[in-house]
């Protein structure tokens, strides 16, 4: 009762939990919240001492007592307790601004398509212990589709490879359902683990992940560019230890994350082997979809498309896809309904 009281000067919430970024949208604003999934604990004394964009500062660079905890691999909760202060302190930001003392906000939570009964219900206790009087789960992939404003309660077949920071998620949509689907640990992340092996390799220099994830969006491609792109990176050379700058061209970024690139697109090819022919037919008239951040990867549509022979396009916005059709759906009770995971809450 106290709740649904509450929950009256509440604002409901979409949430993207991602592995490397979680946003928050609400219905008056949009997106009102895009940070990295981050949080800086003292060991010493168990307290929070920065979420998202500050905690981020600090990882690489604490001292032993202070630990840059990334709550969240491949998609799913791996620190309980850190993600449910995590969810608080982003649900209690929202709210900052209102009157509301304590927030009880209905949350549409996006999850992956490959996660247990128990990760489900971990998500699900710890945004309810974060103050959600109702959680409504709902998979990425389904998400990503509806902030596409693609016609996923049609009888019609559409496909979305979501390239996110943990994982990415091959789907076929079609009456509100997952038709098929393949999830692979290859990601964003996997993309910058590959320019840290590769630098190591060749020029005997340990970089960071904030480094290797700079020069992938400053001059990563899966296609040769019109134009070479290279870059100044520093780090520590492993021979004697110094620090030492090297310059990098496209050409080694692009050698360096090619075995994951071509994993991904080996995976979209298996995917569409094993839709039926029906489907198949829907996704060559009306092509692919790429949603996620890994999506803006330079020349990646053209790379797929050359392999499957079917049209590639990327969502607009594609790092905000999927907590737009979160937030979306808040409005609509009756696709929300349609589209909810087996075991959440009914509205």
């Amino acid at each position: 009762m106290l709740n649904k009281f509450l929950g009256k000067f509440s604002k409901d919430l979409g949430i993207d939990l991602g592995t490397k970024n979680t946003l928050v949208y609400t219905r008056e604003k949009g997106i009102v919240i895009n940070e990295p999934s981050v949080v800086a604990v003292n060991t010493r004394t168990d307290e929070i001492l920065a979420v998202g964009e500050e905690a981020m500062k600090m990882v690489g660079k604490t001292p032993s007592y202070i630990q840059a905890i990334k709550p969240l691999v491949d998609g799913v909760i791996s620190d309980f307790e850190v993600t449910e202060k995590m969810l608080k302190y982003f649900i209690d930001k929202v709210h900052s601004e209102s009157f509301t003392l304590i927030p009880r906000p209905r949350v549409v939570i996006g999850i992956p398509l490959d996660i247990t009964e128990v990760e489900k219900k971990a998500v699900d206790d710890a945004a309810k212990s974060a103050g959600a009087r109702q959680v409504f789960l709902i998979e990425e992939s389904m998400a990503a589709a509806i902030g596409a404003r693609l016609p996923v309660a049609d009888p019609t077949a559409t496909m979305v490879v979501d390239i996110g920071g943990g994982t990415t998620e091959i789907s076929v949509i079609s009456l509100g359902g997952v038709v098929t689907w393949k999830t692979l640990r290859q990601a964003g992340n996997e993309l910058d683990n590959n320019i840290v092996q590769y630098v190591r390799e060749e020029f005997n220099i340990l970089i960071g992940e904030q480094v290797a994830e700079k020069t992938k969006i400053n001059i990563g491609s899966a296609t040769p560019l019109k134009e070479p792109m290279e870059m100044e990176i520093r780090g520590r050379d492993l021979i004697n230890g110094l620090p030492k700058a090297i310059t990098i061209n496209d050409t080694q970024i692009r050698e360096a994350i090619s075995r994951t690139v071509n994993q991904i697109i080996e995976n979209i090819k298996i995917t569409l082997e094993t839709t039926p022919p029906e489907l198949v037919s829907d996704i060559y008239e009306f092509g692919i979809v790429l949603a996620g951040g890994g999506a803006l990867l330079r020349g990646l549509d053209k790379e797929i498309a050359q392999a499957t022979k079917i049209p590639v396009r990327i969502v607009d916005d594609p790092l905000t896809c999927v907590v737009r059709g979160a937030g979306m759906l808040l409005a609509d009770p009756e696709l929300l309904d349609k589209v909810l995971t087996p075991g959440a809450e009914e509205l």
